[in-house]
């Protein structure tokens, strides 16, 4: 037994009728009150009728009534407007900061008949479970399910923006910096994602206006500032490439990140920073205000196009420089220019809405989810064994927070599937 589950068992009002107090009032439950999640009292201005008198106060749970004593709220004023104390076991009278005793309800004989049974069985699932409630997900009904799904798919969107908030701080309000810097991040995948967020800023968005005249010219800049170009080289193109570098660091006193900070291991060639850094500085040559370009296209397809970007000739049989390969041009391809839309492009414009109180530019955001194919990936592959297979990117996306912000942290009880798991029938 735990506080968290006695929480939810007043909360979703799962406890039997005639409650009474330890000694002997009746009680009758009009409202639970509101949750509070900080410093104080566990639920706010509850209605609470007791012996017909009706109450208005906080109510507090423990899973014992002397727990009120080794939390010290006898010494809080804040707790002298509790109401009810609401314990799973009774084990000492309680009195307020001023004197007055405090109604106790002892529920342990009140929580409805296999509650405490179906929450364990989400809470404490086979060793091979990663999903708990995966064997139940059959008993909700498709349009349930759909409904939840977006609604976790809008949270995921908003728990990005908060990240996309911080940023705007750091750029003074520039969406066109944010836009270069959250790109930057993805463009380096999850294993290079933040040397390429440290590449990006040590690299002023304004500073590309100035060496703007060649794709080549943004390629040394960024290949020089990435760390990449301290070697002795043989080819020509890196030779070029270090030699422009230091001409722009001298006359920009730029200062390049470490170079051992990227990795190549375990992944696979079409995604070594090399190519990624290549494809990037192509990006930012052709794409002058990238973000507001961005935000002109109206379909799927022109998104794809801004983004769709290949290395330089160089990279044609080349992954590391002065290592000669088989011919091949390399290209972001489609399925690395879905994943920019949707873990850059989408959260962004979905924040630039909520920023300006645009809500076009929000439904516009989640229609793009909805337009594009479901990710395959390791998570999302979870779901199969329950036969949930998303029908788009919205879907996956939504399964994906579901997973890393419920399922794995154990928060089924704050969970909508975990709530109809429990409170089925």
């Amino acid at each position: 037994m735990n506080e968290a589950f006695l929480h939810y068992v007043w909360k979703y009002r799962l406890l039997k009728d005639n409650l009474t107090t330890t000694d002997g009032v009746k009680v009758v439950v009009d409202s639970v009150g509101e949750y509070n999640n900080d410093a104080g009292p566990d639920f706010f201005n509850a209605h609470i009728r007791m012996n017909g008198m009706q109450w208005i106060g906080n109510v507090e749970i423990h899973k014992s009534s002397s727990d009120w004593y080794l939390h010290k709220h006898h010494l809080d004023k804040k707790y002298n407007n509790v109401v009810l104390h609401l314990v799973y076991n009774h084990d000492r009278e309680v009195v307020l900061e001023n004197g007055n005793s405090l109604p106790t309800l002892q529920i342990k004989d009140y929580i409805r008949d296999g509650v405490w049974e179906k929450y364990q069985e989400l809470l404490q699932p086979s060793i091979s479970a990663n999903i708990p409630c995966i064997g139940h997900l059959k008993d909700l009904t498709p349009f349930y399910l759909s409904a939840y799904l977006e609604r976790m798919a809008t949270e995921r969107l908003e728990r990005k923006s908060m990240d996309i908030k911080n940023m705007l701080v750091e750029t003074k309000n520039s969406w066109e910096e944010c836009c270069y810097r959250i790109f930057a991040r993805y463009f380096g995948g999850k294993v290079n994602a933040l040397p390429f967020e440290l590449l990006a800023k040590s690299i002023p968005l304004n500073l590309y206006a100035k060496v703007r005249t060649s794709p080549f010219q943004i390629e040394a800049l960024m290949f020089g500032q990435a760390g990449m170009l301290e070697t002795d080289f043989v080819d020509a193109y890196p030779l070029a490439l270090k030699q422009e570098y230091e001409y722009l660091r001298k006359a920009y006193n730029l200062t390049a990140i470490e170079g051992y900070l990227w990795k190549f291991f375990r992944l696979r060639p079409s995604s070594f920073p090399t190519l990624r850094i290549s494809q990037f500085a192509l990006l930012i040559a052709r794409s002058k205000s990238l973000f507001s370009k961005l935000l002109e296209a109206k379909k799927i397809e022109d998104l794809m196009s801004l983004l769709d970007v290949e290395a330089s000739e160089y990279w044609d049989n080349h992954y590391h420089f002065d290592k000669e390969s088989k011919s091949k041009r390399k290209t972001t391809g489609r399925a690395f220019t879905i994943s920019l839309i949707i873990n850059a492009w989408v959260p962004l414009l979905f924040e630039y809405g909520s920023h300006y109180g645009i809500e076009k530019h929000k439904d516009m955001a989640l229609s793009l989810l909805e337009q594009m194919d479901a990710e395959h990936n390791s998570i999302v592959s979870l779901w199969a064994d329950g036969d949930l297979v998303p029908g788009n990117a919205l879907q996956s996306q939504a399964l994906i927070e579901i997973y890393n912000e419920y399922c794995k942290k154990k928060r089924c009880l704050e969970c909508n599937i975990g709530y109809k798991v429990i409170n089925r029938k």
